[in-house]
């Protein structure tokens, strides 16, 4: 956080400086019924329509609801701000915003030296100190001394605020994240009509709470404005030159994937069928696709993993663009029906949002250690292609390019996201129509093969020459009758065939039409010429890329690449590895894409990894890249 320029501003009756900044990175902590994440939304959302660029990173407490006031029920929101391009949620926090001990404890580590620390006195009694392990309290034994204090009595205050209406204590006192809503919001001065107008919505059934949470709202803003403990007050000047024109909106990654399968589902100009069993981190999807029945989006919440797909994958033989959504051990289970996807040459969409692992793992962190299941999970030799997004709203553009091979090339695909994409938020420039591209499918009208006898029969696996796609028929078109299922088929006439000949021709044509799938070449940025290469893939963009600024404007000389595709690689992945005398992989897994690189290219790449549920930091990355750009 840089200050550019200070200035005295009149705030009511007190005079106060604004200093200007160029960057804040906040982050809200507090118990999981404190309403963090709902404060820190609303923040993101007013950010948003200011014009600042930004990155968000909730983080949830794994267990439903843990004991209040422990370290495992602590839930945290941290969100990014700047009059420039950012890429990341940020390292660490300039501000912290505490609602007990336990908020405190959990993330004050993270903090540098110097940070503002904002705490809910009120929540301070012995015992909620004792339960976190503080022996005396942190507000009064000097361990905060190295940072900026803030004690305000929260629960005080907004009960005091509250006073007319007729609540009872209890009630009041939820609306002390309205109250720091408040207070952040007059320290950075974003907007609040929008704020206020999601309450009325969001309570219109009950106007009386709706009314109670825009009072502490407001007591928040004014408790800031006369409070002489904060001086100052910061503005950050929207990033005017960060986007190119056009109309933006603050997305996450599960909502720019759901739209971006409505999207695709419209250029197709077939059906969109959701066969899903909830899972952490992918439900979302289901509850945004379940709102868009106006275009044509059919909804199936099944009583399991298994049925969730097989619904879905009937929906593609009866002529939807079917998907099914869901996290690591969801694929596990799905597992023998994505096989069978591949048998039937089918056009299917499977969304995993990856979470860490193994079994249930920790269902509300990020991992990126899906892509060995996604490649290899299932019996036998099955190809699937896999595609994975980079940033949240990458994903509306991933979940299109992923469509469009499933239709083309009639397969079922992988997209990848992770919990970090999918409840990450970023700005998102709406696309013109024109923008999008065209997903036409045509289905098989009538025969396509003729027979020695000079009969026209209809070959249910017939290939397109340029694709190897076989033929599309919707159930009940005339003509078109043709076996199913997941025995092998013969060549061509899709008959059941136990013929070794034929079983390797299968199996090699199915190989081969994923190898042939047309994806765009590997783009390198390397502006200097330099002789080590990041690669990455996935939700290590933003960070990756964050750490490569770094070193470059250092004086540093480092070259990066992204990859999308992952099955197949792109066609020129290998000449640009071979440019280069060191590559490096950071991936949140113990070395996956490592692996495949080094197999496919015989590379000696250098696998850098972390598993512990969060983003990389671009500091930590910059160091690591630092060090094997000196060869160490």
């Amino acid at each position: 956080m840089s200050v550019e320029t200070t200035a005295p501003a009149v705030a009511g009756a007190v005079d106060k400086e604004v200093r200007r900044l160029d960057r804040v990175i906040i982050r809200f902590a507090g118990d999981s019924g404190d309403g963090m994440q709902l404060t820190g939304d609303r923040f993101t959302s007013e950010t948003a329509s200011f014009g600042n660029d930004l990155s968000t990173l909730p983080n949830f407490p794994a267990e439903i609801r843990a004991p209040a006031g422990t370290l495992p029920g602590v839930s945290s929101f941290q969100l990014h701000f700047a009059d420039h391009d950012i890429l990341t949620p940020g390292d660490a926090p300039n501000v912290l915003v505490a609602m007990n001990p336990a908020a405190l404890k959990a993330n004050i580590g993270d903090l540098p030296r110097g940070a503002e620390v904002i705490v809910n006195t009120d929540e301070f009694t012995k015992r909620a100190m004792q339960k976190v392990g503080y022996d005396a309290s942190p507000l009064e034994d000097g361990s905060l001394d190295g940072y900026h204090l803030h004690p305000v009595p929260l629960t005080t205050l907004t009960v005091e605020a509250l006073r007319e209406f007729d609540l009872t204590r209890k009630e009041a006192e939820r609306s002390k994240n309205m109250f720091a809503l408040g207070l952040l919001s007059w320290m950075y001065h974003r907007p609040t009509e929008g704020t206020e107008a999601f309450l009325r919505s969001k309570f219109a059934k009950k106007p009386d709470i709706a009314a109670a949470n825009i009072a502490a709202f407001r007591a928040g803003w004014n408790f800031g404005e006369t409070t002489e403990d904060f001086a100052v007050s910061y503005e950050v000047a929207p990033a005017a030159t960060a986007f190119p024109p056009g109309v933006y909106r603050n997305i996450s990654g599960n909502l720019a994937l759901s739209y971006g399968l409505v999207a695709a589902s419209r250029q197709a100009d077939l059906p969109l069928f959701l066969g899903s069993y909830p899972i952490t981190p992918a439900s979302d999807i289901l509850h945004e696709l379940s709102r868009h029945k106006n275009f044509g989006v059919r909804t199936f919440q099944a009583e399991d993993e298994i049925a969730g797909i097989g619904a879905a994958l009937g929906a593609a033989f009866g002529g939807s663009l079917a998907v099914t959504t869901t996290s690591g051990p969801g694929v596990a289970l799905k597992s023998e029906t994505i096989g069978l996807a591949v048998s039937l040459e089918l056009p299917l969409l499977v969304v995993d949002i990856q979470r860490g692992g193994p079994s249930t793992g920790l269902p509300t962190k990020t991992e990126q250690a899906d892509l060995l299941q996604a490649m290899y999970g299932r019996n036998g030799e099955a190809p699937v292609p896999v595609v994975a997004p980079r940033t949240p709203a990458d994903c509306f553009d991933a979940a299109l390019e992923a469509a469009r091979i499933a239709l083309a090339y009639r397969t079922p695909v992988f997209l990848l996201s992770d919990g970090y994409l999918a409840n990450g938020s970023e700005p998102w420039r709406v696309p013109e129509a024109d923008e999008l591209p065209d997903l036409a499918v045509r289905f098989a009208q009538g025969p396509n093969h003729t027979l020695d006898d000079g009969t026209e029969v209809f070959w249910p696996y017939k290939r397109d020459p340029h694709t190897l796609a076989r033929p599309w028929a919707v159930p009940g078109t005339p003509g078109l009758e043709h076996r199913i299922g997941g025995i092998e088929k013969q060549d061509g006439t899709g008959n059941i065939s136990y013929d070794p000949a034929n079983h390797d021709f299968m199996v090699r044509t199915r190989q081969a039409k994923i190898d042939n799938i047309a994806v765009p070449d590997l783009q390198a940025d390397d502006p200097d010429g330099a002789r080590t290469l990041v690669l990455g893939w996935g939700s290590t963009y933003g960070p990756i890329t964050a750490a490569v600024r770094r070193i470059r404007a250092q004086g540093g000389h480092i070259a990066q690449a992204h990859l999308r595709h992952l099955n197949p690689f792109p066609t020129n992945l290998g000449e640009v590895l071979t440019r280069y005398e060191r590559v490096v992989i950071p991936e949140m897994n113990l070395g996956q894409l490592a692996t495949l690189i080094r197999a496919e290219y015989l590379i000696d790449a250098r696998s850098y990894t972390q598993v512990n549920g969060m983003p990389f930091k671009a500091e930590q990355l910059a160091t690591a890249l630092e060090e094997a750009i000196d060869g160490h």
